[in-house]
């Protein structure tokens, strides 16, 4: 072909498109049952003109913002008044109140010296499946405040982890109450700190094994201590513990009366295997596989749920619970299953109050405990050929937000920390890259850079706890005026 015969060819191509642009609708057209659409002139050089996130520039200025540069006491006091007051990326209390944590820090500390295991309860959509997020917060936490093994999780679950391998055997049935209509539903609302329960019937044998995976936290790879939690057990239910050639046990109980009971077994030395051995009836509500004092980090994921579901467990078994397994610090990360559902501003305001609902809920049933709620990721959608921010996803992100705080819980604001608007289809094309394909989930890189960054925006707090301690309160709590 000749080279005016080429240029005449590209030519072509470009009026086709013009009169493409210029004629077809914008809503597409429906043939045999399909819609086809036809990239628009003013999607285009949108497109073209508009600021590309940065990821790499963004995770730059995150990590710079939770970094303390060694300097004067003044310096570093400048550091934390503008954390605590001006940075975007840090966890939000109410009131801007840095001694938000403080009592949460003071117990966590205190587990190491006592030989106790608290807990962090770890709340979330599939955003957190497979251990996700919680990992990274577990693996900094517990290096911070001692503790090890990977935490509660459901004697029977459709969802695996990848940081613990559990099979169970024996009469045992599974409920839950999520889920669409295959998801079996108990007769009543006794379903735990987990939001979902599983019915032993006769006895069974619970089997545990961390994963020896190189992916796998270091911390998260050994546990000397197996719990049980569970409420309605048989009158002279036993349970027992063996792994390899230790043996721990039996433990008799009576008939439970109160809600809940907690029996926990504790090795000599950490152990990778574990079998729990049970005979009677109960309903359990969790198993823990934890390490000597310190922090435990439970990953409880609920697939496809909007976080509105916890006020219709029983309170007796949440309060009893909570009272028996030393949780302090609720983690509810929830918002993006909602997002299909929000076509008006109305929707949004409807949504944030039956999260406010949740948040009393869990504050009249672990009142030892703080909230911290983690707002939705970006998202991306399709429009016009282009991967954009959903609608109405920036305004849902600071409606949370503000009802958060102002119904005594914290705020983490996920979309703002990965770079906002258009965010989540840069994290996509990162390398490596940090979410997946459906524009929605974090990869397991990318969840371990936001779990990174949750952990250190909390740890922040902590830092400055010490720091109070060692300069004074008063001191530095005249200098922190604003």
């Amino acid at each position: 072909m000749k080279a005016y015969q080429v240029l005449l060819s590209i030519l072509g191509v470009f009026a086709l498109m013009g009169i493409g642009w210029a004629v077809f609708p914008a809503q597409g057209v429906e043939l045999g049952g399909l819609t086809l659409h036809f990239a628009s002139l003013k999607g285009s050089i949108a497109e073209a003109s508009e600021t590309k996130v940065d990821v790499d520039k963004v995770l730059s200025g995150v990590d710079q913002g939770l970094t303390l540069v060694s300097g004067s006491s003044k310096d570093t006091l400048d550091y934390y008044r503008n954390y605590f007051y001006s940075n975007e990326d840090r966890v939000f209390v109410p009131g801007d109140d840095y001694k938000w944590f403080d009592g949460v820090f003071a117990s966590f500390e205190g587990a190491r010296r006592q030989g106790k295991v608290l807990r962090v309860k770890h709340y979330g959509d599939s955003q957190i499946e497979m251990d996700r997020i919680s990992s990274g917060l577990r693996e900094g936490l517990q290096k911070r405040f001692g503790g090890s093994g990977t935490g509660m999780f459901p004697a029977l679950s459709n969802v695996p982890s990848a940081s613990v391998y559990r099979s169970a055997s024996g009469g045992m049935a599974h409920y839950t109450m999520y889920g669409d209509s295959t998801t079996r539903r108990a007769p009543h609302r006794r379903y735990g700190v987990m939001a979902q329960l599983t019915s032993l019937y006769g006895g069974g044998t619970e089997s545990i094994r961390v994963s020896s995976s190189s992916t796998v936290k270091p911390l998260c790879k050994s546990f000397s201590r197996v719990s049980l939690l569970m409420g309605r057990n048989s009158d002279g239910f036993s349970a027992r513990v063996v792994s390899d050639t230790m043996k721990l046990g039996p433990e008799t109980l009576a008939r439970d009366t109160t809600g809940a009971v907690l029996v926990s077994f504790k090795f000599p030395r950490a152990v990778t295997k574990a079998s729990l051995i049970m005979k009677g009836n109960a309903e359990i509500y969790g198993i823990m596989a934890d390490g000597d004092g310190g922090v435990a980090v439970d990953n409880i994921p609920l697939r496809g749920c909007s976080g509105t579901i916890f006020t219709r467990i029983d309170k007796a078994v949440m309060t009893r619970s909570f009272q028996l397994d030393g949780t302090r610090l609720i983690i509810l990360q929830f918002g993006g299953n909602y997002m299909p559902s929000i076509h008006s501003d109305a929707a949004i305001g409807e949504y944030t109050a039956k999260i406010a609902a949740q948040i009393r809920y869990f504050q009249e049933v672990a009142p030892s405990a703080k909230i911290l709620f983690i707002g939705p990721s970006d998202m991306g959608k399709s429009v016009g050929g282009r991967i954009v921010t959903w609608p109405r996803l920036p305004k849902l992100v600071d409606a949370l937000k503000a009802t958060c705080l102002e119904n005594g819980a914290a705020f983490w604001d996920l979309y703002h920390m990965m770079g906002g608007e258009n965010s989540m289809g840069r994290w996509v094309k990162h390398s490596p890259a940090y979410a997946g394909p459906d524009y929605i989930h974090f990869t397991s890189k990318g969840a371990e850079v936001v779990g990174d960054a949750l952990t250190r925006s909390l740890l922040v707090y902590h830092d400055f706890y010490r720091l109070r301690k060692s300069l004074g309160n008063s001191a530095v709590d005249s200098y922190m005026k604003r």
